[in-house]
């Protein structure tokens, strides 16, 4: 699987869970040299307590901190580039301070925190990693010269406190904590946008990468947290047609507006979805055939998606309106 695309998901989705806890900025540039910074991570420090739903990702977001996510293990010259931006970041944090005037000590200094899908245990060995006694299982601190840890993914236990960086893994790592997010209360806002960009993660493998099929294990978690993400938008469609229903009038019936909310909830899922496919497909899609894919029924969406894997260019899909939009 490309890691350009898993790069995507792991940066939205570590600014997302950072954002409410200080300054996240994607691809800082490191100063003096043409590379960037995943994730550069600052605390604000007028923030309330931190948020501790976040477990071991809100105790990393306790100090200013480059983020490096990799699928793959990273290998000996990753390192050594993770510690190279590391060196560049905290030099130019401490000339900055000290341009300013203001008091720079060894405590201000920023982290590196490498998230490793998977790792080469020689590869940590080399580069002087050990476990961390505070910090516990499947965390190696490289040299505190550095301060900088390389967080295994696989190694962390199967907890909650884990459970957002977990998120992260591959294989049967990232399958369990898809597992676990199903479980969560469905009123929990991390679990309804954590599945949101998974569900568009999926889409994205779909379209560009179909080799990505022969992991069936993640292709199933994927597609579970899809289901999952359907059947919640029916809920919230459900839920607003009985509201509308409600307010216009009891003498409508409770029961229209149910059936109305969840038809405008399927419609919507499927719609929204379908868009996203045919941008991907076949380029931008105008207002004027934006339009006539808003007139479809359900049915005629569910047989556009089916069709839509076929097209190549927005003649196919303006031919197959013509043929099932008359008129």
């Amino acid at each position: 699987m490309s890691r350009i695309r898993f790069d995507q998901l792991a940066k939205q989705y570590l600014e997302q869970f950072l954002e409410p806890l200080g300054q996240v900025q994607r691809n800082l540039e490191i100063p003096g040299e043409p590379k960037f910074v995943d994730v550069w991570f600052t605390p604000d420090p007028a923030a309330s307590q931190p948020n501790n739903d976040l477990g071991l990702l809100s105790r990393i977001a306790t100090t200013a901190c480059l983020l490096e996510p990799f699928r793959n293990a990273p290998t000996r010259t990753d390192l050594r580039t993770c510690l190279l931006k590391l060196l560049w970041v905290q030099e130019d944090q401490r000339r900055k301070a000290e341009l300013a005037d203001k008091s720079f000590s060894e405590a201000d200094l920023p982290h590196l925190w490498i998230l490793a899908a998977t790792a080469s245990k020689p590869v940590i060995t080399e580069c002087g990693g050990q476990i961390n006694r505070e910090w516990g299982q499947g965390i190696y601190y490289i040299p505190e010269l550095f301060k900088a840890a390389i967080v295994v993914l696989p190694e962390l236990p199967i907890t909650q406190e884990t459970l957002w960086l977990r998120i992260l893994g591959r294989d049967q790592v990232q399958q369990q904590a898809i597992s676990e997010l199903l479980t969560l209360p469905t009123d929990d806002p991390r679990r309804s946008s954590v599945l949101q960009m998974l569900v568009n993660w999926r889409v994205t493998l779909e379209i560009n990468e179909p080799e990505a099929a022969g992991e069936e294990g993640l292709m199933a978690a994927l597609s579970q947290a899809y289901l999952e993400w359907e059947r919640q938008t029916e809920q919230r469609g459900m839920e607003r047609g009985m509201e509308r229903g409600m307010e216009r009038g009891m003498e409508r019936g409770m029961e229209r507006g149910m059936e109305r909310g969840m038809e405008r909830g399927m419609e919507q899922g499927e719609r929204s979805l379908i868009l996203r496919l045919l941008n991907r497909r076949v380029g931008e899609i105008s207002e004027s055939v934006r339009s006539r894919l808003n007139d479809l029924s359900l049915e005629q969406l569910e047989a556009l998606g089916e069709a839509l894997l076929d097209f190549g260019t927005i003649a196919d899909l303006e031919s197959w309106l013509h043929d099932h939009q008359p008129g």
